[in-house]
C-alpha cells in the first residue's frame, strides 16, 4: 500500500512557458482580424468624403427614383403618351430600359454576390434584395441615357449626366461595391445600344 502511495502519478502536459515580456494574464490564443477587402476600403473612403447629410439625402432620393427603374419607365411612358409622332421610338426605348433592368436582376440571381456587410461600411437605405452584383440602378440609368436621352433632346443631357451620380450614390449609401456599379453601367449601356440598333433595323423594314 505504501508503495502505491509513493508511486508517482501520470505526468500532466506542461503549459508553455510565457515569452519574455509577455503579459501573464493574456490568453495564449490570438484573434487574427483579416484586412478589409480593397472594395470595402473604397466604400469607407467614399462615405467618409461624401457621406454628409445633403449628399445622403440626394442619394436617397435617387435611390427611390431608380428603384425597379420606375423613374425612368415613367419618363418613357410619359414620352410615349405625349409625343405621338415618335411613339414607336418611345415605346422601344422604354422597353429597352425595362429589358436592361431585367437583365441585371437575372445576373444578380446567377452571381448571388451579397451586398456589403462590414463594420466599416454604413448601410443608409433599405434594399429589396440581398444581392449586389450588378447594380440595377446603375444598369437602368445607363440604359436610359442611351435610349431616352436622344429622345429628350436637350434635357437628355441631364439623363446622361445622371449616370455617374447614380452609380456613386449607391456607394455613398453603402449598398453596392465599386465593381457592382461599374458592371451595371456597362450592362445598361450594352443593352441600350443593342436595343437602339435593333429598333433602327426594324424601322428600316
Amino acid at each position: 500500500m505504501a508503495e502505491l502511495l509513493d508511486r508517482p502519478g501520470p505526468s500532466r502536459p506542461q503549459a508553455p512557458a510565457p515569452r519574455p515580456g509577455a503579459d501573464p494574464d493574456a490568453t495564449t490564443e490570438q484573434v487574427v482580424v483579416p484586412p478589409a477587402p480593397a472594395e470595402v476600403r473604397v466604400l469607407e473612403a467614399v462615405q467618409q468624403r461624401m457621406g454628409r447629410p445633403p449628399v445622403v439625402r440626394a442619394a436617397t432620393g435617387m435611390s427611390h427614383f431608380g428603384e425597379h427603374a420606375m423613374g425612368w419607365l415613367a419618363i418613357g411612358a410619359a414620352g410615349a403618351l405625349l409625343d405621338r409622332r415618335r411613339r414607336r421610338e418611345w415605346v422601344a426605348a422604354t422597353a429597352g430600359v425595362a429589358l436592361a433592368h431585367g437583365a441585371s436582376v437575372g445576373v444578380k440571381r446567377v452571381v448571388r454576390r451579397p451586398r456589403p456587410d462590414h463594420e466599416r461600411v454604413r448601410v443608409l437605405v433599405g434594399t429589396p434584395s440581398k444581392l449586389s452584383f450588378p447594380s440595377a440602378h446603375a444598369t437602368s440609368t445607363a440604359a436610359a441615357a442611351v435610349l431616352l436621352g436622344p429622345l429628350l433632346g436637350r434635357p437628355g443631357r441631364l439623363v446622361t449626366a445622371a449616370v455617374a451620380p447614380m452609380a456613386l450614390s449607391r456607394m455613398v449609401l453603402g449598398v453596392h461595391y465599386p465593381t457592382d456599379v461599374l458592371a451595371g453601367t456597362a450592362l445598361g449601356a450594352a443593352v441600350g445600344l443593342f436595343t437602339r440598333r435593333l429598333s433602327a433595323r426594324e424601322g428600316r423594314r
